[in-house]
Parts: structure tokens; sequence; C-alpha cells
């Protein structure tokens, strides 16, 4: 019984990975035609609306749920929740400008050791030994990415950017950690509109503005798979794996994302790409490998 619920949320971590791994490359693309904030925005309000199509199949198709529903209790996690995914989708935006959409989906990583690092300081996560030199791997392969010229260390700001974002992705895995207990689907509605709209707004207050709807409509559909879909799924996994082991099966997605963005972009990687992305492979293997990772006796919840 251990093991096929170690199965499940195993599968579910790598589907969540797959249907966020199409992020970046699509998103470098569509930031084109649309304001960065206001696509956030937008992203955000995708994966809501993709929880919305979820209940109302589930409704059609007579399945019931006993999902507990979240109280007062949880209101502060809610709120960091959401004050968090309006700030980081907006970095990656601005880092996704200038950096490769092949830099970004590698550097999606960092969010292992940003959500490791909270899970060890505030929550009492264990951390074995190979989960740490995972976490080694996985920083210096950040560093490698985020640095443009190795003879000056003069850093790629697009690349900082993008860690930054994931920084408050990894600070937020652990405050929704605390509601994986809950219901996915309202814990996906209340972030898909409420950072949708708090993006939205601060967007429009800068004064961004849109030409054509096409592009909303596009990124609203991006959203509803690279944030929705892979938050749902994401939740049912960090159930049976906990928050360090679900985002280390969860790293997966730099990997299909930046294969994506070379055939999508027609790039070619470069030496220093390869040495960061060689590591990243290590990093994954060793994080992903950690059995007492299994042994974890909380539920965390992290979603996108």
């Amino acid at each position: 019984m251990k093991q096929n619920t170690n199965r499940s949320g195993i599968t579910m971590a790598l589907l969540a990975a797959a249907c966020y791994a199409v992020n970046a490359p699509f998103s470098k693309i569509l930031l084109e035609h649309i304001p960065s904030t206001l696509m956030a925005g937008f992203l955000y309000i995708g994966a809501g609306a993709a929880m919305v199509v979820i209940s109302l199949l589930q409704n059609t198709a007579t399945i019931r749920t006993d999902e507990k529903k979240l109280g007062k209790a949880e209101l502060p996690y809610v709120i960091m929740m959401v004050a968090l995914d309006i700030a980081a989708p907006i970095f990656y935006l601005i880092g996704l400008k200038t950096a490769t959409a092949a830099n970004a989906s590698l550097l999606t990583n960092f969010e292992t050791v940003a959500t490791a690092m909270i899970a060890l300081m505030f929550f009492k996560e264990r951390i074995s030994l190979r989960l740490w030199a995972g976490i080694a791997f996985f920083t210096f392969s950040s560093i490698l990415l985020s640095v443009e010229d190795l003879s000056a260390l003069r850093f790629s700001m697009g690349s900082l950017f993008v860690v930054l974002a994931y920084c408050c992705w990894g600070i937020e895995n652990n405050f929704t950690r605390k509601l994986s207990s809950k219901d996915p689907s309202q814990i996906v509605l209340i972030k898909g509109f409420g950072s949708g709209i708090g993006s939205l707004m601060i967007g429009l207050v800068l004064g961004e503005r849109i030409g054509t709807m096409w592009p909303v409509f596009a990124t609203i559909a991006l959203g509803s798979v690279s944030f929705g879909l892979s938050s749902y799924l994401y939740v049912y996994a960090q159930r049976y794996l906990g928050a360090s082991r679900t985002s280390a099966y969860y790293s997966a997605a730099p990997f299909i994302g930046a294969v994506l963005s070379f055939v999508v972009f027609m790039e070619l990687p470069g030496l220093q790409y390869l040495v960061a992305f060689a590591m990243m492979i290590i990093g994954a293997f060793l994080s992903s490998s950690d059995k007492s990772l299994f042994c974890l006796d909380y539920k965390s919840s992290r979603v996108r």
C-alpha cells in the first residue's frame, strides 16, 4: 500500500512537471505581445478558470469529493500565498524578457533549494546528506546560468530576476504546505483569481495596456495548463511525498522545458549551459533518489 501511494505521488508530480514545462518557451513568445505584469495576472486567471472547469466536470460526472474546505484558521497562509504568487510571476516574466527560455526553464530547479531551506529553518523538515548534495549541485548550476561572463563575473539581470521569482515560490511552497489537507480545487481557485486580479490591478496602475485580445486568450490557455492543471496535480502529489520530495520529482520540468525551448527557438546550447545542465541532472538524481524523504510525517502543499 505504501509503495502504491508513493507511485501515485510520483506519477502526479511528473505530470505536473510536464504541464509546467510548456510555460517558459510559450511565455517568452507571448511577452512580445503582452506586458509582463498583465501577463502574470492572466496566467493566474487561467489557473482559476481551469479549476472551474475541473469542478464542473466533477459535478457533471457526479464525482463526489470529501475534501475539507478552508476556514478562518488558514486565512494567514492564504494571504501570504496570494501575495507571494503576485510577486513571483511578475519577477519571473521580467527576467524572461532578457533571459533565454532555456535558462529560465533550467533555473526552475532553484525552487527546490529555496523550498528545502525554508522547510528546514521554519518547519523542521529533515534534510539528508544526499539532498544537501543535490541542493549544492542545483545552486552551483544556477550560478553558472546566471553569469553572463565568467571571466568578469558579470551576472545576467534576467536570470537573477528568475532566481528571485523561484525564491518567492520556494517560500510560498512552505506557507501553502499548511493547506494540503484542504480542497485543492478551492486552493487553486483562490490563488488563481486572487493572485490574477492582484497582478492585473498592479499592471493597470503601472499603465500597462493591451492592443489586441488574442494574446490574452492565449495567456489564459497557457495558464490553465502550466499553472492550473500543474498545480492541481502537484497538491495531490505532496500529500504522498511531502514538500522536498515532490519538488525533487518536479525538477523534471526544467529539462523538459529546456529541450522544448531549444526546439521552439532553434537554439544550440553553449559549453557553459551544458555544464550547468549536467550539474542539474546530478542534483535532480540525488534529490529524487533520497529514500529518507519518503518518511516525512506531514502533508505539505505548493501551488504554482
